[in-house]
């Protein structure tokens, strides 16, 4: 299994583009900004798409990309897999036919572009070539994480936290599973802690917590993603600091970055 990081920043900025994951050819992570940087033979080859929840640099590609592949889709529509609540927000809000055409239902109700799948935390989802499991996760909207494996059973997951402040059923559930590597979030830095959590993300201080909820005995690379532009030495450099006994390599993700088990 493959996993291309086409973004993995919490804003825009040269060089930043936000988070989406490109899992082999035909499964997509969220549809931030990096979402732009596929080519449309690409997109075209991509058949179901996981939501984390409905901020907007999470799906701000999705509308645009689906109206890039539309008129070659025909009697193929993409698999939009999400809570009931994140779908619930997409249809009302982007795919309403005021801010982008609703192709739920174009070009024609029965041969939509588009099909929206409830899906619900701990209840796996069988896509052609792949496991995608939801997983718990604690943020401002209704959100999930993602662990992804290819079909065989044996096969290691690719753990993605999505947005999310310190989650135990989150870890309590990767801690059973035979995990390749987790990308998790990190937004702030510990200076901005009192932001942290009021929106429900990590910062330094408590993902190094979230890390000591690890069982012993488990060791995958970490990587960190979802960092502000400005702050990723920073945050990096104070995780370092705070969790100088973990036996887990961390690194801060990058667009670009190719990963494979």
């Amino acid at each position: 299994m493959k996993v291309r990081v086409l973004g993995c920043a919490a804003n825009i900025a040269q060089g930043c583009k936000t988070t989406s994951f490109l899992v082999d050819h035909d499964v997509l992570i969220d549809a931030g900004t990096g979402v732009g940087d596929l080519t449309r033979e690409e997109m075209l080859r991509i058949d179901d798409v996981f939501i984390t929840h409905a901020h907007m640099d999470h799906i701000a590609c999705l509308p645009l990309m689906v109206g890039a592949v539309v008129t070659a889709r025909a009697g193929r529509p993409l698999r939009i897999h999400a809570l009931p609540q994140t779908l619930q927000a997409l249809h009302a809000h982007i795919f309403n036919g005021i801010i982008w055409p609703d192709f739920s239902r174009l070009p024609s109700p029965g041969a939509p572009a588009i099909t929206l799948h409830p899906i619900g935390i701990g209840e796996p989802v069988l896509t052609r070539s792949h496991t995608v499991e939801p997983l718990p996760a604690h943020h401002g909207v209704p959100a999930c994480g993602f662990a992804v494996r290819a079909s065989a059973p044996d096969a290691p997951w690719w753990v993605f936290s999505g947005d999310t402040e310190h989650c135990p059923a989150f870890w309590q559930r990767i801690n059973a599973m035979n995990v390749g590597a987790l990308a998790i979030e990190t937004t702030f830095p510990n200076r901005e802690r009192a932001l942290a959590q009021l929106t429900r993300h990590y910062c330094s201080e408590t993902l190094a917590t979230g890390l000591n909820q690890i069982a012993p005995g488990r060791h995958y690379p970490i990587h960190i993603t979802h960092a502000k532009p400005s702050e990723s030495k920073t945050i990096l450099r104070e995780i370092a600091q705070l969790a100088p006994s973990t036996t887990h390599p961390i690194h801060m993700l990058r667009a670009g970055q190719v990963f494979e088990w």
